[in-house]
């Protein structure tokens, strides 16, 4: 079996096997994916990493923005004393990536030897210009609050920056530097920022707003800055879920239409295949835009209680576009061709859209939140449970006496004169003489079914997450 890598250079020393960075036998910390950050940067010198393989290695298990990455090099370029005008170490490669150039990085095998060998001489390395780093605890944790306040700075400090000073209070201790916080009027942005950064440091405390001087202004900074930070990933995944829905519903109805026709005493045409797979795209495209919005605009928002924000967000999609989609065709029916039916939609996109979701969020468990990023596997797994939760909803609203698109068409075709697409064919296929329980239910069922499932992958959609032909990550 081969042995992880010890990597020294200057004076610091990279350790895989206990996963620590050293400076001349000073541990200095790190959260874990900027150590893997910093390894895979090392592992792959002097060549330029880009963006899309950082994300893929680093952070493959969720979705991050671009600033992220920006974040994670800021740290490590501090870490390291290195100045990103005139660096030592991580040289930035425009619209590419990064490198590290580093000339002199010795390698050997990460055993359990001492970390500096003997008569090694350490080179020394760049200086923070910071002052903060020389202080003692309490007050480099009064001086990073100040800073991330605001308090005292001639100069706007972006955002990555102030998450990598929340970043830093967390590992000197969340409880004392929310204790320094409260010694400070307006600190409602700064404790959003202490908030959302605690899922990124292990062993980080709670950050409670509730109860908290700023709590409230605090969670409406939370909230905007998640959904500013996820905004593209959001229309992508919207997108693509939406595509997957109208996928599922131009099959569904396809095939349904292809048996309508083969079924016994049928009048259909074969081109009821065409209407109803035409029917069941436009439904599905709209329906799943709707539920994907609300999914994952919640999944983005969403740290402590992900999976009930997910399915409470799935629900709120599916009520709403219920309601869009039952108002405008009942319009729709009544001025062009005179027919008075009454149609579904806000209860049942509320049930489908809240089963499917909660089978998306059963089958993509995260306990520190975020955006889900899901390949081979995983991917199938969150289809088939959405797709699952789905059917069930669908035999659960067929029971309810709820139709979904199968049973509105069929309602529709009936009310008119002289259609040739009622449903009713269908019950002969199971030995209903009408378009019965059954046949309603397995309709019902089937239809929530491929539903959750075009739904699921197309939010999953490898496209989705993130990357563009350019090799630059969707932000």
């Amino acid at each position: 079996m081969t042995l992880p890598a010890r990597f020294r250079f200057a004076d610091f020393e990279v350790s895989q096997r206990e996963r620590r960075l050293r400076r001349q036998g000073r541990e200095l910390p790190l959260i874990p994916r900027y150590f893997d950050l910093l390894v895979l940067l090392i592992e792959r010198r002097p060549a330029v990493v880009t963006r899309r393989d950082i994300f893929d290695q680093v952070w493959g298990d969720v979705i991050v923005s671009d600033g992220a990455l920006s974040q994670a090099i800021r740290t490590l370029r501090r870490t390291l004393g290195d100045d990103s005008r005139e660096p030592a170490y991580i040289r930035t490669i425009s619209r590419h990536g990064y490198s590290f150039v580093y000339a002199d990085v010795r390698e050997d095998t990460d055993d359990d030897r001492p970390g500096l060998a003997p008569g090694d001489a350490p080179v020394p390395a760049p200086q923070s210009s910071s002052d903060i780093a020389v202080l003692s605890t309490d007050d480099r944790i009064e001086a990073l609050v100040a800073a991330l306040v605001g308090e005292g700075s001639s100069d706007a400090r972006s955002i990555e920056d102030r998450r990598d000073i929340a970043q830093q209070l967390h590992q000197l201790g969340t409880a004392r530097a929310l204790q320094a916080l409260a010694r400070h009027a307006d600190g409602g942005a700064a404790l959003a920022l202490l908030r959302d950064s605690r899922w990124d440091v292990p062993g980080a405390g709670e950050v409670p707003l509730w109860g908290q001087s700023g709590g409230l202004a605090a969670a409406r900074v939370l909230v905007r800055l998640r959904a500013m930070d996820a905004l593209t990933v959001i229309g992508r995944r919207w997108t693509r879920a939406a595509s997957g829905g109208g996928t599922a519903g131009l099959v569904a109805g396809c095939a349904g239409g292809v048996l309508l026709w083969l079924a016994p005493a049928s009048e259909a045409p074969a081109t009821a295949a065409v209407v109803l797979g035409a029917l069941g795209a436009a439904a599905g495209t709209v329906a799943a835009a709707g539920v994907a919005a609300g999914m994952t605009t919640a999944e983005a928002v969403s740290r402590s209680r992900r999976g009930l924000a997910i399915v409470a967000g799935g629900a709120a999609g599916g009520f709403g576009t219920g309601v869009l989609l039952s108002t405008l065709g009942r319009l729709t029916l009544e001025a062009l061709f005179g027919l008075r039916v009454e149609l579904g939609g806000p209860v049942e996109g509320l049930v489908i859209g809240a089963a499917v979701a909660a089978g998306y969020a059963l089958s993509t468990p995260r306990p520190g939140g975020g955006i889900a990023a899901l390949t081979g596997s995983a991917r199938r797994v969150a289809a088939l449970a959405s797709g699952g939760c789905g059917a069930a909803a669908g035999l659960l609203l067929s029971w309810a006496g709820h139709s979904l698109v199968g049973g509105t068409i069929h309602a529709v075709a009936l009310a008119s004169q002289g259609s040739q697409i009622a449903l009713t064919p269908l019950g002969a296929l199971l030995g209903e003489p009408m378009f019965g329980p059954v046949t309603q239910a397995l309709v019902a069922a089937f239809e929530g079914g491929a539903f959750g499932l075009g739904l699921a992958w197309g939010l999953s959609s490898p496209a989705a997450r993130r990357g563009d032909p350019n090799g630059r990550p969707v932000t």
